[in-house]
């Protein structure tokens, strides 16, 4: 997977880790799949959640990190 930054739109990480919805769930994020968070960067779908994406994208490395280790 490339790397992820507050720049990469949510549908991105999703297509190609559909595994990691629990970890923008977990942060509040319960509308992954409606068509607005599909376009939604990160930072954006954190500013409007109220979420630091700095928090948001080391959950998200770190669960990426772990999977591809398995």
């Amino acid at each position: 997977m490339p790397e992820i930054t507050k720049d990469t739109v949510i549908g991105q990480v999703l297509a190609v880790a559909p595994d990691a919805a629990p970890v923008f769930m977990s942060m509040g994020m319960h509308c992954l799949f409606c068509p607005a968070s599909q376009g939604e960067t990160i930072e954006e779908a954190c500013f409007v959640h109220g979420i630091d994406p700095d928090v948001l994208l080391k959950e998200l490395r770190e669960f990426l990190a772990a999977k591809d280790a398995e």
